[in-house]
């Protein structure tokens, strides 16, 4: 009796165990059920929202709606397009909930013929056509008041400037009003236009930074013959401005010293420039003078420690140390800039020197690595190996961008450059001269950048058609500098650290330093390889300048001597170079090997070893 009382006992312990577990669960869901827990396990917190972010959506004035248009009844859709679409829609909820009610967000799915796919052409949404015939919509528009800013078509290869580009918008849609930037370039950046008959159909599409800066900006295309900046524009960006004349230069001049910030992309030869144009200098040295530095005119950085893999003319991959791949070391993380790029190509860039009686104050913002040498910026048409042959180390970093800041002084102390009066009008004594400023009102900041190529589509960017769609694919900082630049000097911080917070590639940074260090040992040897012929060419010169006119065409008992020296000692430094090379595999080898073995190995031995360990201390409590 008793043994059966203490059944019943057991069991209803055992239901009632039940019943409390069932009921904790559902307290426990409905508690955490309106609450979002997130772990966000990357090294740079890629999957949620950065200070930045959170900066502004504290800051808003107005309430914003965020209309969400997916195709999710799309059964046909890429696999890949349903993933991301599903994370853009859960890294919304971040947003409303961190808004703290200042932000909704709302899901339509617009099918055909629809309410909602008229919603959705209304705000532009771009559709993509599936092969099936049915249209995929994945984008969103942000309202605020009488406000609003669309993303036509949210990039899944673009995912790592998502916040940045949500951020944006819902920033824009706070005001009415957008900044101003004054634009001057030496190169076509805005576009041509088509042309009628007998000229070029289709005319050329403005550069792509040009189209992001119209995003945020207003911007104005100044004139090579203006005479003045409009004040209005809080930043003027300076693009290859070849040969300027003295009046826009005088122009620039006069804003700066009135306190507008600049940022000049000089060169010391443009690959975009048309060569039948002639040579001509990026920028007039007066002003870089007046600004506190100087840059040498047709003067290249070959850097063989940043140097960028191509092919050359005959089909074969080559490391050319003119095309300057800067890596992180080489931005300044103390500037809030470039604290966060990771990388960017400048190709054929020159170097910014400080002058030493410079009253500013000169910041590096990116630089080269000590292994570095100045050439002639032409030298980008010779091979690479005449490059290697004649280089020689400078140990000593080069400025390729750098910010200046202060109060400046003119570079025209005589004031403004006479010009000769337009055709049909004279020249009258009576005009009152204008008013010209000698020192600046207050601080303003120019920044010069080594380099103008840097910002050519091509050099960072990737276009690739996706089911009728042009999607571009972003592969450096080259744009991220340049944006980054335009928000801080206008004025608006908060959204630098959420575009550069970091980066879904992760390269192999060992193995690249692996083959640094055995390119660097290699270009020593070959080197020394190369001294050894030409001064055994030398010797062979002098002994056949000895010989009589009899003898020239017989080798002399010397020069057999001198060539069969020569021969052995080429033989003995190339298999030096083949053990350069082997060494270079053989530790990238061993890499690979440990990472493959920590892998797939390790972690079943770690736990089948713990396994038996859990297995004796359970057999010894028995």
């Amino acid at each position: 009796m008793s043994d059966g009382k203490k059944r019943i006992g057991k069991t209803m312990f055992s239901a009632g165990s039940a019943v409390l577990v069932f009921v904790i669960l559902v307290v426990v869901n409905i508690l955490f059920a309106r609450t979002t827990l997130r772990l966000d396990a990357t090294e740079d917190n890629l999957y949620s929202l950065s200070d930045g972010t959170r900066t502004i959506l504290s800051e808003l004035d107005q309430d914003v709606v965020i209309k969400v248009f997916y195709s999710k009844h799309v059964t046909t859709m890429p696999s890949n397009i349903k993933t991301f679409a599903q994370r853009v829609i859960d890294f919304l909820s971040e947003y409303e909930h961190f808004g703290k009610g200042r932000i909704s967000v709302e899901q339509y799915d617009p099918q055909p013929d629809s309410e909602e796919e008229d919603w959705a052409v209304k705000y532009g949404m771009k559709g993509i056509d599936m092969p099936t015939g049915e249209t995929v919509y994945l984008g969103l528009v942000a309202l605020a008041a009488d406000q609003e800013a669309a993303i036509p078509f949210i990039d899944p290869t673009q995912e790592m400037r998502l916040e940045y580009d949500l951020t944006r918008i819902i920033a824009r849609v706070q005001t009415a009003e957008r900044m101003k930037i004054a634009v001057y370039s030496g190169l076509p950046v805005f576009g041509r236009p088509a042309m009628g008959m007998g000229g070029p159909q289709g005319g050329q599409e403005p550069w792509f930074f040009i189209q992001e800066l119209k995003k945020n900006y207003e911007l104005i295309q100044v004139q090579p013959d203006a005479d003045r900046i409009d004040p209005a524009a809080k930043l003027l960006v300076l693009f290859h401005p070849k040969n300027m004349s003295d009046t826009l230069a005088f122009a620039v001049d006069q804003y700066v010293l009135a306190g507008g910030n600049a940022i000049v992309f000089a060169d010391p030869m443009s690959l975009m420039d048309d060569p039948r144009m002639g040579p001509g200098g990026s920028i007039p040295e007066k002003l870089l003078k007046a600004w506190g530095v100087s840059m040498p005119d047709g003067k290249a950085v070959a850097d063989f420690s940043f140097a960028t893999r191509l092919r050359n003319r005959n089909n074969q991959v080559e490391n050319n140390p003119l095309w300057l791949s800067a890596k992180a070391e080489a931005f300044n993380t103390d500037n809030i800039i470039t604290a966060d790029l990771e990388s960017m190509l400048m190709p054929v860039a020159g170097a910014i020197e400080i002058l030493p009686d410079s009253s500013t104050t000169v910041e590096t913002l990116v630089h080269s690595s000590p292994n570095n040498q100045m050439v002639d910026a032409f030298s980008h048409n010779m091979d690479v190996s005449t490059l290697r042959r004649d280089f020689k180390p400078s140990q000593t970093v080069r400025n390729l961008a750098v910010r200046i800041s202060g109060t400046f002084t003119t570079a025209f102390p005589d004031g403004k450059p006479k010009t000769g009066a337009k055709e049909g009008q004279a020249e009258t004594e009576s005009k009152a001269p204008e008013e010209t400023l000698k020192e600046g009102n207050g601080k303003a900041v120019v920044i010069v950048v080594g380099d103008s190529d840097l910002l050519y589509d091509g050099y960072y960017l990737s276009r690739q058609n996706f089911l009728g769609f042009n999607i571009s694919n972003i592969f450096n900082d080259n744009l991220n500098f340049l944006l980054n630049t335009s928000e801080m000097l206008t004025g608006n911080p908060a959204l630098i650290s959420i575009r550069t917070r970091g980066t879904f590639e992760r390269p192999f940074t060992r193995v690249k330093e692996l083959e640094r260090m055995a390119q660097d040992r290699w270009l020593d040897q070959e080197q020394a390889l190369v001294r050894k012929v030409e001064e055994t060419n030398e010797k062979l010169r002098m002994l056949e300048q000895q010989k009589d006119a009899s003898q020239r065409a017989i080798l002399s008992e010397e020069q057999e001597k001198e060539i069969a020296r020569f021969q052995e000692e080429k033989l003995k430094i190339n298999k030096e170079l083949k053990i350069v090379r082997r060494n270079l595999r053989a530790d990238i080898e061993q890499l690979g090997s440990t990472i493959k073995f920590i892998n797939i190995f390790l972690v079943p031995i770690l736990i089948g070893i713990g396994g038996i360990i859990f297995a004796f201390s359970r057999r010894r409590k028995a």
